[in-house]
């Protein structure tokens, strides 16, 4: 079963990003240690598509460094 939007954003913010907003559905995140913002896409209760999971895998682990 995929994970939830919610899941993805609260592992976001646990890995130090930060929610500076965005229209809709859309949640744009950012990093002091990531050059490109992360957005996330669809309500807190969808389900997070693969290109997401794997956009923010990669962010996290750039901002480990």
């Amino acid at each position: 079963m995929p994970r939830k939007v919610r899941e993805l954003i609260k592992e976001l913010k646990k890995a130090g990003f930060v929610d500076r907003g965005g229209k809709g559905s859309h949640k744009n995140f950012v990093h002091s240690k990531v050059v490109k913002p992360i957005t996330i896409s669809g309500k807190p209760g969808d389900d997070v598509l693969g290109y997401q999971e794997k956009i923010a895998k990669l962010a996290i682990k750039e901002s480990q460094k």
